[in-house]
């Protein structure tokens, strides 16, 4: 499971739009495998493993967390590569928003994860929305000033939500993500609702 910030379908669209022409090219002759546009988020924080046991107390504890966080103004613009460009296996595009607000929602859902018993991936937050993966490390400079050049539209980001990520489930053997829990931000405290 992860906790993630959804950007909203006519940002994504402005985003896939961009990237379309582009996708067809091939880094020292192999493809990027491009991540559907239905799994692409901000990913908050991750949990390897929740138990059953866990789950009503970790969207209670996340509920809390977004309430004390207020609603930002964020775009995604820019790019970026993993674990750097000379040696790259992930592209990635750039969220410009409050940064410090939210790397107070990552630690906010972090700590709600921990309080629950969840054990969390300890990694840095970077805050980043995967568009592409290659299998062996590229020299991926290029794609890094074509991402360089894009700047989407701005929204209001005005929740986080829980997401359960079901491997090998989803189209051409991917991960099928499920919506599980959404959490307002800056709502009265506790306040969550489940997905539609």
């Amino acid at each position: 499971m992860f906790v993630a910030v959804l950007p909203p379908p006519e940002v994504l669209e402005h985003l896939e739009e961009f990237l379309a022409p582009r996708q067809e090219a091939r880094v020292e002759g192999r493809p990027w495998r491009w991540t559907p546009v239905a799994q692409w988020h901000v990913t908050l924080a991750f949990m390897e493993d929740v138990p059953d046991r866990a789950l009503d107390t970790l969207v209670e504890r996340l509920a809390v967390a977004a309430s004390r966080r207020r609603p930002v103004q964020a775009r995604l613009a820019g790019g970026g590569a993993f674990p750097d460009p000379s040696r790259a296996k992930l592209l990635f595009a750039g969220i410009e928003t409050d940064p410090v607000e939210l790397e107070r929602m990552a630690t906010g859902a972090r700590h709600a994860a921990a309080g629950a018993g969840v054990e969390v991936d300890g990694q840095r937050f970077r805050p980043h929305l995967t568009v592409a993966r290659i299998a062996r490390a590229v020299e991926a400079t290029r794609w890094l000033r074509v991402l360089d050049t894009y700047a989407g539209p701005t929204w209001t980001v005005e929740e986080v939500v829980l997401v359960a990520s079901h491997l090998g489930e989803g189209p051409g053997g991917r991960a099928r993500h499920e919506v599980v829990g959404t959490c307002p931000l800056g709502a009265r405290e506790g306040q969550s609702r489940p997905r539609p």
